[in-house]
């Protein structure tokens, strides 16, 4: 416990457009390779960028919902390095004027405390191409161009975190708040999502900060925890060993779960950024970034808040909800005008979840609407289905997108309620057990279960179950 950890974040979240940041070429993801080039994003001698207005406007809008100071006036900048990947040997990006500066995020730390995490810079830039390398290690490696171009937001936090959890729950943060805004779908296995983390180690109290490690392209959250964690074990054991860190650049090997070197602070790029001579500074008014501003939905966090509030469910089950908008707002549908939503709220966490996982959907993409499940739930409070029956109910529901009511009068499945008829299983079952019945008389809980089991099974599963215990108790006091 002698060091803390100090941790910074560099995200990269691909903005979705339909096409790329400074040319007309499809930002479509998993078509031919490079089949979706032009002289521009291939940096072709004489061809000129022109901004993409929407990728922008998205950007902005990250922006302020980050928390973010919108610029006024923000330059684009060459930042130049040399890899097979860059054709121009150049990226287009923001440096010393970028979009959006001093932001923040709340998040709860593991003890559940509000911290506020703290973001330098979200500036707007263009991705490179993808290398595709052959599985034998002798053989040649591809490039595929098609996602050089793609509209960046790269969003540079302050070295706010202390632990693995914290950037984990930061990650998650930003990633539900570009999925709210319709920035970005952070679609992991696309690579929409990528993340370098900065990780260094200090004596409780210091003030300065220790020597920086960077690992690199993590597109993965549960990774980059792995990073971390290893990291600060790594570091700990060189300085109490009075070794000495210098910074370098690492890359997390996900088989062995550790980080291995890259490069040295020696070998580190010298970027030279210049502002880009083809393209104009970006001067945005007051106007237009408020515009933008009111086109920002209800934010997770805000939204999460009401949820406990309104519907009275935990902060727990709030956060599972809020995690997707389509989730939230799929919940908020099937709960109008009803009574008890916590109750379709636990249904949501458990049976409509395990749905959704299994065919791989969105909410919005289910077979079941809110209006059909809040159907189904008037159907059980009415008495026409059991609980259990309406679980079977559900899963039919969910295989051929039929209504509840027209499943229960397809099959036959309306509840007995009918005394009498009730009364004739209890009499059946009674005669059956006498055995089981003098065991009830003698104090033994489950045998009286039992028997609630058998009217349940011969009536197969229709019979009222709040009635049967009634008219059963009443019958077996009776003798």
């Amino acid at each position: 416990m002698r060091y803390e950890a100090v941790i910074g974040l560099e995200i990269h979240v691909q903005i979705d457009t339909q096409t790329k940041t400074f040319c007309r070429c499809s930002t479509a993801y998993g078509d031919q390779a490079n089949s979706h080039t032009c002289p521009v994003c291939l940096g072709l001698p004489g061809a000129l960028p022109v901004l993409n207005e929407e990728a922008l406007r998205r950007a902005v809008i990250a922006g302020v919902a980050l928390g973010c100071e919108v610029s006024g006036f923000s330059v684009f900048a060459r930042k130049n390095y040399f890899y097979p990947d860059l054709p121009k040997s150049y990226q287009i990006s923001q440096y010393e004027l970028p979009l959006n500066v001093r932001g923040a995020v709340a998040i709860r730390d593991e003890h559940l405390h509000d911290k506020r995490i703290g973001i330098t810079r979200a500036h707007l830039e263009e991705d490179a191409g993808k290398l595709m390398h052959d599985e034998d290690p002798r053989g040649p490696s591809y490039i595929d161009f098609n996602r050089c171009g793609v509209p960046l937001l790269e969003i540079v936090t302050e070295p706010d975190m202390r632990t693995s959890e914290e950037a984990y729950r930061f990650l998650t943060a930003v990633k539900e708040i570009m999925q709210y805004t319709g920035v970005s779908a952070c679609s992991m296995e696309k690579g929409e999502l990528r993340v370098d983390v900065n990780v260094s180690l200090r004596e409780h109290g210091a003030l300065e900060l220790g020597v920086k490690q960077e690992i690199k392209n993590m597109n993965s959250f549960t990774n980059v925890k792995k990073a971390i964690d290893y990291e600060i074990i790594r570091q700990t054991h060189i300085l109490r060993k009075g070794g000495v860190l210098s910074q370098e650049t690492r890359l997390f090997d996900q088989g062995k779960n550790v980080t291995i070197t890259m490069r040295t602070k020696e070998e580190a790029h010298d970027y030279r950024y210049f502002p880009d001579p083809d393209l104009v500074p970006v001067e945005l008014d007051e106007n237009f970034i408020q515009s933008m501003r009111e086109t920002i939905p209800e934010l997770p966090e805000k939204k999460r808040k009401r949820f406990v509030a309104q519907y009275g469910i935990t902060l727990y089950d709030a956060e599972t909800l809020c995690a997707s908008a389509k989730l939230a707002d799929y919940f908020e549908e099937a709960v109008q005008g009803y009574s008890q939503p916590k109750k379709i709220a636990n249904w949501i966490l458990s049976e409509f979840l395990k749905v959704l996982n299994e065919k791989n959907l969105e909410a919005d993409q289910s077979p079941v609407t809110p209006l059909m499940l809040r159907e189904l739930f008037t159907s059980m409070d009415g008495g026409e289905i059991s609980g259990k029956i309406a679980k079977d109910v559900f899963n039919t529901m969910c295989s051929t997108g039929k209504t509840a009511r027209s499943i229960i009068d397809e099959q036959g499945l309306r509840q007995v309620t009918d005394q009498e008829s009730i009364e004739a299983v209890i009499d059946e079952v009674l005669s059956e057990n006498q055995t089981v019945v003098l065991d009830v008389k003698g104090g033994k809980g489950k045998a009286y279960g039992f028997l609630v089991g058998q009217v349940m099974k011969k009536t197969e599963g229709r019979a009222n179950p709040r009635l049967v215990n009634d008219l059963l108790r009443k019958r077996i006091e009776r003798g």
